[in-house]
């Protein structure tokens, strides 16, 4: 199995990179590296520790896992994350995949570190012919391409 060492604050931590869980599976298993706490009816952010570099012409799916709503009344809020390829190291963005997660019980849940909470799946995407040129890069993180 394959690992990555993280740091949070002083801690040094080894955790498995993504992976899937059988021969035909599409998505690879996605971890949260910290604990976290969700708040009834609120959107918290799972922090993976993971970064994807793809191909202009590639992006990562994100979808929760299909146990995530029944074990813990918590869903993606917006059903898919779409991790596009200028995600990765742009200028203001250094590409470190955040999971927004929604907890729609009306109590705390907890999420445990190592908690496989996505599945990531990789795909190719077309253009269209007709479309303009677009110049405009990509500067940070979540919401950046709405700046």
């Amino acid at each position: 199995m394959r690992k990555f060492e993280i740091a949070i604050g002083y801690e040094k931590l080894v955790l498995d990179l993504p992976k899937r869980s059988t021969k035909n599976s599409a998505g690879y298993d996605f971890t949260i590296i910290e604990d976290l706490v969700l708040k009834p009816h609120s959107i918290g952010y799972a922090k993976t520790g993971i970064k994807a570099k793809m191909n202009e012409d590639e992006v990562l799916y994100l979808y929760a896992r299909s146990s995530l709503a029944k074990k813990y009344g918590v869903l993606l809020p917006n059903s898919v994350g779409v991790i596009d390829s200028d995600y990765y190291g742009n200028t203001d963005n250094d590409g470190a995949i955040f999971i927004q997660l929604y907890n729609f019980k009306e109590q705390e849940v907890l999420l445990k570190r190592g908690e496989r909470i996505a599945q990531g799946v990789f795909s190719k995407f077309l253009k269209v012919d007709f479309e303009e040129t677009i110049e405009k890069e990509r500067e940070g993180g979540f919401g950046s391409t709405s700046e």
